[in-house]
């Protein structure tokens, strides 16, 4: 298998995960180099054991450390072991742990079996041309317990520069109109919009009434895609300091030093994606759970380090940034 330039070969047999093309446009490999090349300063003198716990949306989890929006998992499993249901066990390792769980575009009937598990499940939806599929699935939502509801808003392109078409489903634009019909369908609940990467459109979702926003390049949707974390300082400028939208943060985010680099930046929570899809399919719910549980040790140890007792008290002073 080739390697996937973010610490190691892709899991499972070959064909079932995406292999990332490796050339200069591959924003993925940029995202690996720009974390790895963020130092951290150290600072001891009355710094205690860091608290983890994270409040989002009116809610108490356990960590900043959330699952990813997967998708399709489930299907992918069938000719090799037809009875697991991945999509369900990570789902499982949210709920056993208390994080915030993530979930891309999957029937409602999936859906129904990852809600099931008790987790606090914010279902991301593509941008489907049909906006009457989009206001089902939210309201599907709704009514079946989700923590939250968004949309994939960088997944409206194709590679050819055409709309998508995805599971035989045509994709379309998302205006900023949209957004605030979905986040009206969406109410009470938080609606987020997810591959935000820019401060342009951070400050449209703001406008439309968005509650959150996930700073990602979707692992490199867009050739030569800046990293998350080169565009996040900006966004945050741009929301101000009295910013009431949260941002939170995905792509690369594969152990806990990764974590507290974008949470040093300014990042609300991190989704970690790829760092935990080996496990999930190698080992299921237990492994996700042994996995996210060494990430949380790793961010403490970083917060320990640098005298940083809690979330509320992270700072980008404590990072040296590539020139």
């Amino acid at each position: 298998m080739a390697d996937n330039g973010l610490r190691g070969p892709w899991p499972g047999p070959k064909g079932m995960i995406p292999e990332p093309v490796q050339n200069a446009a591959d924003a993925n490999l940029a995202t690996r180099r720009y974390l790895d090349a963020i130092l951290i300063r150290e600072r001891l003198i009355g710094a205690t054991e860091a608290d983890l716990t994270l409040r989002l949306f009116g809610k108490t989890f356990s960590s900043p450390i959330m699952t990813p929006a997967f998708s399709h998992l489930n299907e992918a499993l069938k000719k090799t072991d037809p009875d697991r249901r991945p999509m369900r066990e990570y789902a499982r390792a949210a709920a056993d742990l208390n994080l915030v769980n993530f979930v891309g575009m999957e029937s409602d009937e999936t859906m129904e079996g990852i809600f099931a598990t008790g987790a606090s499940t914010i279902r991301i939806i593509k941008p489907f041309a049909d906006h009457d599929r989009i206001l089902e699935q939210i309201r599907y939502s709704k009514e079946h317990g989700a923590f939250g509801v968004g949309i994939d808003i960088d997944h409206v392109f194709g590679t050819d520069g055409s709309y998508d078409v995805v599971d035989g489903f045509q994709m379309g634009p998302v205006t900023e109109e949209d957004l605030k019909a979905y986040v009206q369908a969406a109410a009470p609940l938080p609606f987020l919009a997810k591959g935000v990467l820019g401060y342009e459109d951070a400050l449209l979702c703001r406008q439309a009434g968005c509650a959150g926003i996930v700073v990602s390049h979707h692992h490199g949707r867009m050739p030569f895609a800046a990293p998350p974390l080169v565009v996040l300082p900006e966004i945050l400028r741009a929301l101000g300091k009295a910013r009431t939208m949260k941002v939170l943060v995905d792509c690369s985010i594969d152990d806990g030093r990764d974590a507290f680099k974008a949470l040093a930046l300014g990042a609300d929570a991190v989704s970690v994606g790829r760092g935990i899809l080996r496990p999930l399919l190698s080992g299921g719910t237990p492994a996700v759970e042994e996995k996210i549980t060494q990430m949380n040790g790793e961010l403490k140890q970083l917060m320990g380090y640098t005298g940083i007792k809690n979330l509320a008290a992270m700072t980008p002073d404590v990072l040296i940034l590539p020139d």
